[in-house]
This record gives C-alpha cells, structure tokens and sequence, in this order.
C-alpha cells in the first residue's frame, strides 16, 4: 500500500469513479481534474479528503489543493491508479481552453508565453539587487568590472524581443529556432536602438519612408513575430511540396513575418504597447497613493481567478520603461494581507489540530504561493477575505510611502527581498511585509465573534 492509496481512493469516490475522469494535471499545489459529468461530485467530501486542504471548481476544472511537494505525489499516484498518456498534458491544456471565455483564453496565452521566462528574468533581478547592495557598502568598480556587471545584468531586457519571439513561436506551434532568428532581427544592431532614438542620441533608419528602430525591450510586436510566423509555417506546410519544404517554408515565412512586422503592423503595436503600459503606470501612480492602495486590496483577487500570471506583462513593461517594478511590492502586500487574516483565523480556532493544519496550510505564502491559504482558509468567509483584502490595501499604501521599487520579478514575500538594491530598501520591504501581515491579524481579530460563528 502507497502512502496516496487512500487518498486517491477518496478523490475517485467523489468525482465518481475513474469512468468519470476525462483527463487530469497538476500545478504547484493543485491536483486539477476535469470530468465528463461535473454533477456526480460531492463537495461536502471533497473537503475531507485526506491531505486535502481546500477544494473548489473554476473554467470546467475541479481542483483539489494539496499544497507543494504533496501534490507532486498525489499526481504520480493517481496516474499510477488510473493511467495516463505521454500527451496528457497537452490534452488538458486542450479541455481548459475549451472552457474559457475569449478573454480568459488571451490572458491564458499570454500567461502561457511569459511564465516560461520568470527564471532568466528573476536571476536578471537578483543579478541587480546583489549589485546594488555592494555598491551601498561604497565598493566601487573599475570600468572594465562595471562592464562585465553590465553583461550580467542587461542582457536578459536588451534580448527580451528574442526570449519572447522564441516562447511565443513555441506556444503557437511554430519552430523554436525560427522564432530565435527573427527575435534577434528586431533587435539586430543594424536598426537604431529604440533606447538610443528615444534619448535623442540615434536617429531612426528611414525604409520606403518608414521610420524603423529595434525593439529593444518590447513584448506585443514579438508576441506577434511568434503567432506570425508559426501561422505561416502551419499554412505553408499544407501545400509545399516536402521535397523543398525544407527551403521553401523557413524562407517565405522569416520573410514575410519580418516584413509585416517591421514596414506594416510593427510601429502601431509598439505604439499601443506604450500607451497600454503608461496607462498602468498612470493608474498606478493615482493621486494619494489610491491606485496603490486598490491593487495591494485586490491582486490576490486575481490568483483566485487563475489569471495571474498575466499580470508578468506589465512586470515586464514596467522594468524596461521605468527601470524597476512596483507591483512585485504590492503583490507582496497583497499576499501579507490574506498571510496576516489566515494567521489570525489560526490562532481564533480552539482545536489544536486544526490549527496546526491551517498553520501547515499558509506556510507556503511565505514563498509566495497563496493558493492553499485562499483556497483552504479565507475564501470560506468574507470576513476573513475582507480583512485581508483591507489589510493589502494597508501593504499598498506603506509600498507608496516607502517608496519600493524591485529590480526585477517573478520572486515575492521572504525570497522578494532580494530584488532590493541596499539595505535601506531590503529593511522598508520586510517592514512594509509586517506591518501588513499585523494588520490582517488585527482585521480578523476585530470581528473575532462574527467570524468565530463560521468556523
């Protein structure tokens, strides 16, 4: 007998039965499972099951939350149990799509294309706030070493474009390495860097009396690069002969992408992906710190939509405009706040063991997975929501006061920290992350008799 057999035999019993599974996944702490006919499931057990720490459904998918590691586990046990195929995966992916609304399904896409960036784009981050905090030590560097840092800490942002085009083509199901190649044409050193022109120092290269410069920084127009020329690919392989595909079909679709791209549709993309992100800033920065205030409240809001991921694009836009991210900060806020409401919840339960279990479910904020706390803990009550959404509205407001600014993403709560450039800055974002948590505590612990009743 495994450690998961009886486990997996509860989550059998309640989706009813094996017949019943479609086709399953997992995420960092979700088993997701979706079904041929939803309404044989029985919430009420769905929350017994053991290990589980939080059960509920969204776009077609019944999510079983076990939280890290666990859930790996869980997942190897049922597909011990159930079987599984090597394209599973993309199966899954297929019936969730097949769930969602268009908008869902473009958030999704670009959640899709960005997320498999985090890794370069978190190191790119840690790389400038380890810079920056030996420079506060007054350690200088000879320009030869500042050089070599620069190497380090740039070159993720200046290649963003070739990063980009690259996921995007993969996720459209174009050829990778074609996607690198005209990733690396818009930010070829031939075209005027965008930088540059936009500083006054370069002028733009004048084409058939279009203005071009690189990319150096964008998003949508190589999103739009990646979509391009798989579209093409797809298209051309429907009728080229395969004796001359290998020719024919790379040759035609570079071509063509980079010519609509670059001479057509290029300059308008570019031209909204600076409104869309100066928006945002704009938004951001609203009178009295209110914009500040409301995405602290409400950014955990969007986890529970599954949405959040997306929101890497704005990251992405902010930290090539402006030089730094403000909403890894407020994310954080955002998150101390359900932390500090959960934690107060805690310490409100009487039994011993349950309160170890719901302290067992919020350990994984501090890492900056949320899920199993929402999910297991604050969603139950609007009380407890409320409170943390409160008290991330609190964390928003200290973010504007102390002036955060993160130097890169993909990193939050404790391990956040190390996107601050200085001591100064690293000391402010684990106050702010106190103050926060304290803050959801004392929410919670002001309505203490009314939440006691939905315990």
């Amino acid at each position: 007998m495994g450690k998961y057999d009886q486990t997996i035999q509860q989550v059998l019993d309640v989706v009813g039965g094996q017949d019943n599974i479609k086709t399953f996944e997992h995420c960092a702490t979700r088993l997701r499972i979706i079904l041929k006919d939803d309404s044989v499931v029985d919430k009420e057990k769905a929350e017994e099951i053991e290990y589980v720490k939080g059960y509920f459904f969204n776009t077609g998918q019944h999510q079983f939350i076990f939280g890290t590691g666990t859930v790996n586990d869980v997942y190897a046990a049922l597909k011990a149990e159930v079987g599984g195929s090597d394209d599973q995966n993309s199966n899954y992916k297929d019936e969730v799509y097949g769930n969602m609304s268009t908008t869902q399904k473009i958030v999704r896409t670009l959640a899709d294309i960005l997320v498999p960036l985090i890794p370069a784009l978190v190191t790119t981050g840690l790389l400038m706030g380890v810079r920056g905090t030996i420079t506060q030590f007054g350690v200088e560097f000879t320009p030869e070493v500042a050089t070599f840092i620069g190497v380090l800490t740039d070159t993720a942002f200046a290649f963003l474009p070739v990063l980009i085009a690259y996921s995007a083509t993969k996720k459209f199901g174009g050829t990778p390495l074609l996607g690198i190649l005209v990733g690396l044409m818009l930010v070829n050193p031939a075209l005027p860097n965008a930088w540059a022109v936009a500083g006054g120092d370069a002028e733009p290269l004048n084409v058939f009396g279009i203005d071009l410069i690189g990319y150096q920084g964008t998003i949508f127009p190589a999103i739009i690069v990646g979509w391009l020329l798989s579209k093409l690919e797809k298209w051309l392989r429907t009728f080229v002969p395969k004796v001359i595909d290998l020719l024919v079909t790379p040759f035609v679709a570079v071509t063509v992408t980079m010519a609509v791209v670059m001479l057509g549709v290029g300059p308008f993309i570019q031209l909204f992906e600076d409104y869309v992100i100066n928006g945002i800033i704009w938004l951001i920065n609203a009178p009295f710190g209110i914009g500040y205030a409301v995405f602290g409240g409400l950014q955990q809001l969007i986890v529970i939509t599954g949405l959040h991921h997306s929101i890497s694009i704005i990251e992405i836009g902010l930290l090539n405009d402006v030089g730094y991210n403000v909403i890894q900060p407020l994310a954080t806020a955002s998150m101390a706040g359900q932390f500090g409401a959960a934690l107060g919840v805690a310490f409100l339960v009487k039994n011993k063991v349950k309160r170890t279990n719901m302290l067992a479910t919020t350990s994984s904020t501090l890492f900056g997975i949320t899920e199993p706390l929402l999910f297991g803990i604050n969603i139950r009550s609007l009380r407890i929501l409320g409170s943390g959404i409160a008290a991330g509205a609190v964390g928003g407001v200290l973010v504007k006061l102390f002036n955060l600014q993160a130097t890169g993403m993909g990193i939050t709560f404790l391990p956040g920290g190390l996107l601050y450039e200085g001591l100064v800055q690293i000391g402010l974002y684990y106050l702010m992350v106190l103050l926060t948590m304290a803050a959801g505590f004392i929410f919670v612990w002001a309505q203490r008799q009314s939440i006691k009743e939905t315990l």
